[in-house]
């Protein structure tokens, strides 16, 4: 995504206090310099900020952007939506659509078609939306990361939907699977869009170079094993 703007982003943040937070626009306008706090906006106004920011440019802006000037706002929200973190990987498996399809999806027996997961815990189902909890299993430092994810899964158009709902050290993490017919079987596709956090160990360009590199091997180990089932072979 590309944040494009027939006017400054200050202004568009400015109308944003404005309307939803209560913002005196002179008094802004005669101290430009001034932080959001010293204008006047208290923690239930930064949270509708928060909340108006990052329904229109799926950005989240920390908690301590009251200390930030109009200015500073703009400049965060407008480096993040622009930089997003964004992978495409995709992998040609020797097998039918319908038998790809089935093992990818059955999230329970994640632990056993991937090699990062230890445990697959399935939370709640409705129609073919699964929520659930997955366990990395431990690494270098004995961690064994959990999150909680969601995923609607679409039969007829062989796509898949999924984002973390407990997102840890992610703005944000949305998946999305595509599957499709090709001469020589099935392919594959993942797409992830995402945000770090301020606070997280790594920025968005290492979190892509690292996704990137982990797809490439789970989506060969993922090609192997759905090979061998449609080989007839045994795991």
């Amino acid at each position: 995504m590309t944040v494009t703007h027939g006017r400054p982003l200050a202004a568009e943040i400015t109308d944003i206090l404005v309307a939803h937070c209560g913002l005196d626009a002179e008094a802004a306008a005669r101290a430009p310099a001034a932080s959001l706090e010293e204008l006047g906006m208290d923690s239930l106004a930064l949270l509708e900020l928060s909340a108006v920011v990052s329904d229109r440019w799926q950005v989240r802006i920390p908690e301590q952007a009251g200390q930030l000037s109009i200015a500073a706002v703009a400049d965060l929200v407008g480096r993040r939506a622009d930089q997003p973190g964004h992978t495409e990987n995709s992998v040609l498996i020797a097998a039918p659509l319908q038998l790809v399809w089935d093992v990818t999806n059955d999230v329970a027996g994640w632990p056993r078609l991937f090699t990062e997961y230890a445990v697959a815990e399935i939370l709640h189902r409705e129609g073919d939306t699964v929520r659930f909890r997955l366990t990395m299993h431990p690494d270098e430092n004995g961690i064994a990361w959990s999150w909680v994810s969601e995923r609607t899964a679409d039969p007829v158009t062989r796509e898949v939907r999924a984002h973390r709902v407990e997102p840890g050290p992610f703005e944000y993490m949305r998946i999305h699977w595509r599957y499709a017919e090709e001469t020589g079987g099935t392919r594959m596709t993942w797409v992830q869009d995402f945000a770090m956090k301020p606070t997280a160990p790594v920025d968005d360009a290492q979190m892509t170079e690292r996704i990137n590199a982990n797809s490439a091997v789970q989506l060969a180990v993922i090609k192997e094993k759905i090979e061998r089932l449609a080989e007839g072979r045994d795991e």
